[in-house]
């Protein structure tokens, strides 16, 4: 008879996980997700990340003297870095792979702090086209940076301090049939109660260690406290919160540091709003990498006709999370494609442009999986469901260049626990270095 006290699998996958070929890649995912609660986070760990590789930062408002190298530049949210063959020639172009900062979060409005009914709430708007029910009864923290009089950034973050509770079925008996959420009235988390002089930009004011009469504005978002973790029998998922798109922004990071110089220059283009569009001047739209490819290019000697020679044979790799085939609502995914976890990264395809992926950008990316030895799938939609998009339309629009639009597969996209394959994780930075190194 078995003893029903003795856990039938461990409480956790730590052992499993500990003979996957992916852990240390694994555990390299959840250290970049917890230091990059925001986009201006996100670009601070690359920062870092970028110092410790041995590339140098540059100044966007001064003029740069050398562009040869291994260097990045930070605007807001976004980080741009390239790192440059040991020889220009005349057949040498940019490779590309784009990915974004940003994840659909809620955003702290001015004067934020109310009492209503003896609770303190903080009003906040709605950032993107998060699955709003997932923020419900989660433990929230605050987060981003405060912009003090004289113009300086201040990174901030706090605990768990915010919280949007929903109401008991007892005093709603149709919430588990017909839920809808006021984005006004439901959504507005509780801060504290009986605390009337309570007032949150004074304890971000106090958590950032500045004084709270210097405070000009700032740009702060919520953000989950629940750690990523690691979970299935065999350890083959990591639940988090962000995996769209900092799966892509790591993947990108990590092949980075490690790429060798090909003949081409490797950029990394970590943008940021694109989960509201990303009209910007740190956003796809924007023209931030535009800028400096052209200054990269004029400090290798290349302008002109010569600058506008190496984008004609230049590539980009949009990189942005793709959704995994759902059991449980199979209608809604095309019927012959049909992308696992950990069956390797999408290469997504529309009809209507809304992925910038062809023939040729479709082959580019084959050639890049095959020579890092991981699978891909294919990811379309399904003709009655609405197709989203990403920054690879924008880039290619923006730039001219081929453009093709990959992704690890996930499942819950937009939640605040959405679910990835640790397999897919590793893949895509696998594919992404062979990429850059010239496959």
């Amino acid at each position: 008879m078995t003893d029903v006290s003795e856990p039938l699998l461990p409480e956790t996958s730590t052992t499993a996980l500990a003979a996957s070929p992916f852990a240390s890649h694994a555990e390299d995912v959840i250290s970049f997700v917890k230091a990059s609660p925001t986009s201006y986070h996100a670009a601070a760990e690359l920062c870092r990340r970028l110092d410790e590789a041995g590339f140098t930062r540059l100044d966007e408002t001064e003029p740069w003297s050398q562009t040869l190298g291994r260097h990045y530049v930070v605007r807001d949210g976004a980080v741009v870095a390239w790192q440059t063959p040991d020889a220009i020639s005349d057949r040498t172009a940019f490779r590309v792979v784009g990915s974004h900062t940003d994840s659909p979060s809620f955003k702290l409005k001015p004067h934020a702090t109310v009492t209503n009914h003896g609770w303190q709430q903080v009003g906040m708007e709605v950032y993107g086209g998060g699955l709003l029910n997932s923020w419900l009864d989660r433990d929230l923290g605050l987060a981003g940076r405060l912009v003090t009089r004289d113009g300086r950034s201040h990174l901030v973050r706090t605990g768990p301090i915010l919280r949007i509770s929903q109401l008991a079925p007892h005093l709603d008996r149709s919430v588990n049939d017909t839920l809808h959420l006021d984005r006004q009235r439901h959504l507005m988390p509780i801060l504290s109660v009986s605390n009337p002089d309570l007032d949150v930009e004074d304890l971000l004011c106090e958590a950032a260690g500045i004084d709270r009469a210097d405070l000009g504005f700032h740009d702060i978002l919520a953000y989950p406290t629940e750690s990523p973790a690691v979970i299935g029998p065999r350890g083959e998922f990591l639940a988090s919160s962000r995996m769209d798109n900092l799966s892509s922004v790591h993947s990108s990071i990590a092949a980075m540091v490690e790429a060798a110089p090909g003949d081409d220059i490797a950029v990394m283009a970590c943008f940021d709003h694109e989960e509201v569009g990303s009209a910007t001047r740190s956003g796809a739209c924007g023209p931030l990498l535009e800028d400096i490819l052209v200054r990269i290019a004029d400090g290798l000697g290349r302008d002109g006709d010569s600058y506008r020679a190496m984008l004609a044979r230049s590539s980009c790799v949009s990189s942005d999370a793709g959704h995994g085939v759902h059991p449980n609502y199979v209608e809604k995914f095309d019927p012959a494609n049909h992308p696992l976890l950990n069956g390797g990264p999408l290469l997504k395809i529309n009809a209507n442009q809304r992925y910038a992926t062809d023939g040729v950008g479709a082959v580019l990316w084959a050639r890049a999986c095959a020579a890092a030895g991981v699978p891909t799938q294919d990811f379309v939609s399904n003709n009655s469901v609405p197709c989203g998009s990403t920054i690879g339309p924008l880039t290619a629009t923006r730039l001219g260049i081929l453009t093709v639009d990959v992704g690890v597969p996930l499942m819950s996209m937009h939640s605040t626990r959405e679910l990835a394959g640790v397999a897919d994780l590793s893949h895509l930075s696998a594919a992404l270095r062979a990429y850059w190194a010239g496959a």
